[in-house]
């Protein structure tokens, strides 16, 4: 292996500029749950899974005489399977002359580097679980009272009370923060005029992020017009109502044989009409109640338009039987109007801890110097070896981490903002 074209100054010495790194807004780092950031301090490797339980759920009868059911033991996994390194090289001579007193700044960059690729894989969970969202991608996100109205939904369908977090789009908060100074409500004002930091509000701790991943919807959810972005339900994969994970469609006659008609991870939600029993509303996650909020889905798997006949795969299953899964008022039927979101930036609000970051520590690179640190800026903690290519004339020095991350879905709604916010 040669050596890397290093650009480097041919000056007798570096002086450093201490200029600041141009950083990101490491939001998601360094507030996701680290619960098994070292899987128990144990070392790990890539591929490795640690599944955690989720909170049982349980029916009740309106009785004194006991109706037992079953009890069925919920898990999630968090799988490590995601690896970047950033390794460089230098000459004896390089090393000597150029790069021996500058190293903290190589490292430094070098770590930044992992930690903004860390940084926007944990963001991409977003799309990746959520189904519930708020907004419609189209109407900016500028106001406190829409994020109220959002924390208003999140919470009517159930959520955990404590370490609610919301991730906006750093563009999107400076208009926010505008709305609320023109309320009066002085101490708060004062504190976001200083700061231009939204801070908590509404009992959840808000955060900005450059990161937040872009959702390019299917042609269904571009569509130009309200029509054409609405599909109309022709039959479900189960006609009882039990367990709902596919619904046929048809979609505008202007999308018939379209090879993009929906994209994994767009969102829909079902469309009131006129006809009552054309409508449906999820409920409440615990005690089964009808709450506000319109079903929403997310679709699972790309899907083409057959002529104009479209199968939408659907995250979570409609459950209309009850039991202690259902989560739907009434059964999914032919007639009723799913409208699908168009291409946007999706912000975040999660509570009860429910986003996981796993950061294990890596194995030392015997016989190399090894050593495993967090960096305070990221909060990414990575392994960094270095060592010589014998009789080659080479040092050469490896940053590494290995992680996994996963969002728990009903414990999360995305936030749709403009895609060009």
């Amino acid at each position: 292996m040669g050596l890397p074209t290093n650009v480097l100054q041919t000056v007798q010495t570096y002086q450093r500029s201490e200029l600041a790194y141009l950083t990101n807004l490491f939001a998601f780092i360094g507030t996701a749950n680290k619960k098994f950031k070292d899987f128990e301090n144990l070392e790990a490797n890539l591929g490795d899974t640690v599944t955690f339980d989720l909170p049982p759920r349980y029916t009740t009868t309106n009785s004194l005489v006991a109706t037992f059911q079953d009890s069925q033991q919920r898990v999630q996994s968090l799988t490590v399977d995601k690896a970047v390194n950033t390794a460089y090289a230098f000459s004896a001579q390089q090393f000597v002359f150029n790069v021996r007193d500058y190293m903290e700044r190589f490292g430094k960059s070098a770590v930044y580097e992992i930690g903004s690729q860390v940084e926007a894989d944990i963001a991409s969970t977003i799309v990746d679980n959520t189904y519930r969202f708020y907004g419609d991608g189209v109407t900016a996100i500028n106001s406190y009272g829409q994020l109220a109205t959002a924390l208003s939904y999140f919470r009517n369908y159930g959520a955990a009370k404590d370490s609610v977090r919301g991730y906006l789009s750093d563009i999107a908060v400076p208009a926010i923060v505008n709305s609320g100074l023109s309320q009066f409500v002085p101490d708060r004002n004062e504190e976001i005029a200083n700061s231009w930091q939204l801070g908590k509000f509404s009992n959840c701790d808000w955060y900005q992020s450059n990161f937040l991943p872009l959702h390019v919807s299917g042609t269904v959810g571009n569509g130009s017009t309200s029509t054409i972005q609405t599909l109309t339900v022709v039959s479900t994969n189960d006609p009882t109502g039990a367990n709902i994970t596919q619904i046929t469609c048809t979609c505008d006659g202007t999308l018939s044989g379209s090879a993009d008609a929906i994209k994994a991870n767009d969102v829909g939600y079902f469309v009131d009409q006129a006809t009552a029993s054309l409508n449906v509303r999820y409920l409440t996650f615990i005690g089964h109640k009808t709450s506000a909020n319109s079903v929403q889905i997310r679709a699972t798997a790309d899907a083409g338009a057959s002529g104009t006949t479209v199968v939408l795969s659907v995250s979570p299953a409609l459950v209309a039987v009850a039991n202690q899964n259902q989560n739907i008022t009434s059964n999914i039927i032919a007639g009723m109007k799913i409208k699908m979101m168009p291409t946007h930036r999706a912000g975040l609000i999660v509570s009860g801890d429910a986003l996981y970051l796993a950061m294990p520590r890596l194995p030392e690179e015997i016989p190399f110097p090894t050593a495993n640190e967090s960096d305070v800026d990221s909060g990414v903690s990575m392994r960094m070896y270095y060592g010589s290519l014998f009789g080659q004339n080479q040092r050469g020095f490896v940053h590494d981490i290995i992680w996994g991350k996963t969002l728990v879905p009903e414990y999360s709604m995305r936030i749709l903002f403009p895609a060009t916010v």
